[in-house]
């Protein structure tokens, strides 16, 4: 292309080849269609049209590590995925609630402030979508490092690019997002470096489907794996204790 011509065209034109030259649409040219809202389409994370985005991401990590997921394992809430992972390979389970009343709780307690937790107990810990429910952050991975075995392995997933959820920040406050670079940081105040594995998953798209609550089912698989750094929808650690 020649330079000296290109620069004598008006601006508008100019952008217009600019664009055309790196595959992007020209200014004007973009049809955002039904996301083009100030409103999103679904404020339940994508739950009443299917699968949400980040429990895509989510169980695809738990599928990588389902081989961690056995003996003893400690799970938040309830044991959504301690036997869809881990199966007959689980010995015993249980369930840790921050508030008395979840009837599937066995364990009430709150990570921040957990002393009468016995120490070196869970084979393997199952943390998803909490760290960003905790103010003190520090403390509670400190507390899961204690109550975990020797060998015991924590698996984490932590919310990156994600609507607020109203509900959660009305009961108990909902604080952080986070990147892989600030998991990382936070998990070596308590793990050795080499024991923690630090992922992200999500693209552009993925985080705007993610953001108006579209469902797995209405994207094409290629594009939901499809890994971007700059786009962290999910961060995942997996960590274990010496």
């Amino acid at each position: 292309m020649n330079l000296n011509f290109v620069n004598k065209l008006p601006t508008p034109v100019y952008h217009w080849l600019k664009s055309i030259r790196y595959g992007r649409p020209p200014l004007g040219m973009i049809n955002l269609g039904s996301l083009g809202k100030v409103k999103p389409i679904s404020k339940d994370f994508g739950f009443d049209r299917g699968l949400p985005v980040d429990r895509y991401y989510i169980e695809n990590f738990l599928d990588r590590h389902a081989s961690d997921i056995q003996g003893h394992v400690l799970e938040i809430k309830e044991p959504l995925y301690t036997y869809k992972f881990g199966g007959d390979h689980i010995t015993k389970s249980d369930v840790l609630h921050v508030e008395p009343g979840n009837p599937k709780a066995t364990i009430v307690a709150d990570l921040t402030n957990a002393d009468h937790l016995p120490s070196d107990t869970f084979d393997c810990i199952i943390l998803t979508q909490t760290l960003q429910f905790i103010y003190n952050v520090p403390s509670a991975i400190k507390t899961l490092h204690r109550i975990l075995k020797p060998g015991g392995v924590l698996l984490v997933t932590i919310s990156g690019i994600s609507q607020i959820s109203s509900e959660d920040m009305e009961r108990w406050g909902q604080y952080w997002s986070f990147t892989t670079l600030s998991i990382q940081k936070l998990f070596q105040e308590v793990f050795e470096k080499d024991k923690i594995e630090v992922t992200a998953y999500g693209n552009v798209l993925s985080a705007i489907a993610f953001l108006h609550g579209l469902a797995t089912e209405e994207l094409d698989k290629s594009k939901l794996d499809y890994h971007d750094p700059d786009y962290q929808v999910l961060i995942t650690a997996r960590a274990v204790k010496e």
